[in-house]
């Protein structure tokens, strides 16, 4: 394989060369898979041997193009034998004879993820560097996918070569480059070191291929122009040139348990509250009575002060515990609680859609950014509507999706993805809470407010970010933005512009001021160019699928067609061809007829959801076994079918119970202890010395007021050391689910009695018959 990637800040291009030869006896069917991450997106793919070339193409009317191709029961058994659930670019090369080569041209796109430091990370696919399924573990394979018995598993040596090349590209600076692998020197091709060269040094090794880039200010904005396609149309979205934004701007931690700003919005069907909610007491019971539990309790009680919530439990009506967001406080949060449904009570259909609506429709405070916590238990019947709505105000908010069904993971992971959130599958009650508040914990890193971007150019240009400017930028992650230069300036080679940004960050406002030439750069790859495509695609296609006219659709078409990034209404067909005659250059229609047509498209593959990253792989199999491998899945779906129609005699249902990875299972006795001095718990982290707490406690309540010390002016202050102190019992497992909690709790020690906390640690040890040291009360 020979790949040459370049770099340019959070932008990768790829443009491999991969050559297979066939060193069997006997000729080889060839089967070519390439799994796609959310990230990334194809634009170019061929294949040649010495006498057939076989060209990737992106053509209007995808359905049209599926009959055309036919024969696509070929892949159904891949739906569900693979192991990479995802999208995944399929084609058949036809039968490669013993001795002969064949050469796989592909080229990519992707947007590269942030490292906390900054870095840029790149991972080269295991089909560009396959010693995951051709060393090691190829004889674990699938019994359905097969290898040449000349790529031996157990040989002591790679059975193939790699040279890798790095380009790499900032303005501001090309710091360093570290590898999973041994690379050659860092070369710096330009003075100020924004461009630099890196080779692969040596055989790659036996494990993931992987750079980090660090750039020289990691926490920056900057922009930077790349030029258009010549070819192109001037106006047209390949012609003109492209501003590569990114917005990384410097964001301070927050200290866990202060006041902190942001808006939670919580979205619960049926099925959630099943799990969390229990008769309610009567009104007339203290404020901390006991509400929801589990999960929901421990959610909303983690919350900070300063910030503002509500909760939908979505149903027909579809509306809000509040019409509006309010203002987290003991009394909004018991009112609150209140208001939510029993389990008892008729819910209705699921209406997750109009719920969403609503939440749109309502203003956000302003200075908090919007986070959406939803929880789904079946997939909806109109997932593809949902999937648009939070596209089009994907700018506006944060989505944390939990799922506890299989068949809505794919929903849930198209939510979080849109909005740079996260998607979670919660495979066992167990497990949830904990989870749930992992998610929480990154929901609170600290944010970057109203965020807004203004342009000064030349006379005669203008500018047009394409998918509009984030309103809220989060710690630890960064926004790509991609905006068009369209028009004329006298000279462009001298002529700069400027982009500022302004940003509140803890209520403070902040400008980035960042000049950049326009002058355009770039070697003409256009990988910008096919990132904002793909960006332009992604806010057109809601509007281009709800049926509100032809424009979109053909607007959609016309982008597709012209950066080679599909959409829903292109689709790819593989041109075959002899080398040895002139290709045809003419539409579709007029080619030759349908032999010349092989089956290459973007397929989705439903493996395993315990695997999320992008593991493609190229396969290779023995003449006639597609066939073989066809007629026997049809069987088995005969059979299947056959089976499934039987009268059910008291056959049982599969059940999923999976327990979570990280944390184990908690035992039900722990649990409802710590449930109940949570539920005691004040909104501001303290706790009142109350008969409540001295229960949960085990001790007297006339010997806890008798063992308080003199120095103590609130029995709340002792309440609340007790409390934090009953936490850290070694033998329990509590930080875990009180880890936001506790912070809380110091927080609001801390401002009122820091001078009394060792003496009050202390006599909270003696009265306990504990050994918490004082380090717990330093955040």
């Amino acid at each position: 394989a020979v790949v040459d990637v370049a770099i340019q800040d959070y932008v990768a291009d790829v443009a491999s060369e991969l050559t297979y030869q066939n060193k069997s006896p006997i000729s080889t069917e060839v089967l070519f898979l390439f799994p796609l991450c959310p990230q990334m997106s194809i634009y170019s793919f061929q294949a040649c041997s010495e006498d057939v070339k076989v060209q990737a193409m992106l053509q209007d009317e995808a359905q049209q193009l599926h009959e055309a191709t036919g024969s696509w029961e070929n892949l159904e058994y891949l739906q569900d034998q693979s192991t990479y659930p995802g999208e995944v670019f399929a084609c058949f090369l036809g039968t490669l004879s013993p001795g002969r080569e064949l050469v796989v041209t592909l080229r990519y796109v992707q947007e590269l993820s942030r490292e906390p430091d900054g870095a840029a990370r790149f991972g080269l696919p295991p089909t560009l560097h396959p010693y995951t399924k051709l060393y090691g573990t190829a004889c674990a394979l699938p019994s359905t996918m097969f290898l040449p018995a000349a790529w031996n598993c157990l040989s002591s040596q790679l059975p193939y070569s790699l040279l890798l090349t790095a380009s790499l590209q900032s303005p501001r600076g090309v710091a360093n480059v570290q590898a999973s692998c041994s690379l050659t020197p860092l070369i710096y091709t330009a003075q100020d070191c924004s461009t630099a060269q890196v080779s692969l040094a040596g055989p790659p090794g036996q494990h993931d291929l992987e750079l980090l880039v660090y750039f020289g200010d990691p926490s920056a904005v900057s922009a930077v122009v790349e030029k258009g396609n010549p070819e192109a149309p001037p106006g047209s979205l390949l012609g003109d040139p492209m501003v590569l934004v990114t917005l990384a701007p410097s964001i301070p931690e927050a200290v866990p348990g202060q006041r902190q700003s942001g808006e939670f919005i919580f979205l619960l069907d049926t099925t959630f509250l099943e799990h969390v909610q229990v008769p309610l007491q009567s009104r007339d019971q203290p404020a901390h009575c006991v509400f929801p539990q589990d999960s929901l309790l421990f959610l909303l009680k983690s919350l900070p002060l300063g910030c503002y919530f509500n909760i939908y439990c979505y149903e027909a009506a579809s509306v809000g515990i509040y019409p509006k967001s309010v203002e987290y406080t003991q009394d909004n949060l018991t009112e609150a609680m209140w208001c939510i449904p029993s389990t008892s009570s008729s819910l209705g259909d699921t209406n997750l859609l109009e719920t969403l609506r609503s939440v749109y429709s309502t203003p956000r405070p302003r200075g908090h950014a919007r986070q959406l916590f939803i929880f789904m238990t079946g997939l909806p019947p109109d997932k593809e509507a949902i999937a648009a709505e939070v596209c089009r105000h994907r700018n506006s908010h944060r989505c944390f999706s939990f799922c506890f069904s299989e068949d809505s993971a794919a929903l849930a992971t198209a939510l979080a993805r849109e909005t740079g959130g996260e998607a979670t599958y919660i495979s066992s009650d167990n497990s949830m809470t904990a989870v749930v508040l992992q998610c929480l914990k990154r929901a609170l890193k600290p944010a970057a407010e109203v965020v807004s971007l203004s342009w000064t150019l030349p006379r005669g240009l203008e500018i047009e970010v394409l998918g509009g400017t984030p309103q809220s930028l989060f710690q630890g992650q960064h926004s790509l933005l991609y905006a068009q230069i369209h028009g004329q300036a006298q000279d462009m080679t001298v002529a700069k512009g400027v982009m500022t940004l302004q940003c509140s960050l803890d209520g403070q406002d902040v400008t980035h001021r960042i000049e950049f030439p326009l002058c355009s750069q770039g070697d003409g790859r256009l990988a910008g160019h096919r990132l904002a495509a793909r960006s332009l695609l992604q806010r057109l296609l809601p509007e281009a699928t709800s049926g509100s006219g032809d424009e979109p659709r053909h607007r959609a078409v016309e982008i597709s067609l012209a950066s080679g990034i599909i959409c829903p209404f292109t689709s790819y067909v593989g041109i075959r061809t002899s080398q040895r005659v002139t290709w045809y250059q003419g539409p579709l229609a007029l080619l030759a007829p349908r032999k010349s047509h092989v089956p290459c498209q973007i397929i989705e593959l439903h493996g395993s959801c315990k695997d999320s990253s992008c593991y493609p792989v190229t396969i290779w199999v023995p003449p006639g076994w597609l066939r073989a491998v066809r007629e026997s899945w049809h069987a088995l779906c005969r059979l299947t079918c056959g089976i499934a129609a039987l009268p059910n005699r008291g056959a049982c249902s599969k059940a999923y119970v999976l327990c979570s990875p990280i944390f184990g299972p908690w035992s039900t006795e722990a649990f409802a202890e710590c449930q109940k001095l949570v539920a005691l718990q004040s909104e501001d982290g303290s706790w009142a010395l109350s008969s409540g707490l001295a229960s949960v406690l085990e001790v007297d309540e006339a010997e806890i007021k008798r063992k308080m010390p003199g120095e103590v002016m609130e029995p709340s202050i002792w309440a609340t050391v007790l409390a934090v102190t009953w936490l850290h019992r070694p033998d329990k497992g509590y930080q875990d689910y009180c880890e936001l909690l506790e912070a809380k709790a110091v927080t609001w020690l801390c401002s009122r009695a820091a001078s009394q906390l060792d003496k009050c640690l202390e006599a909270a040890n003696n009265l306990l018959g504990s050994s918490a040291k004082p380090n717990i009360f330093r955040l």
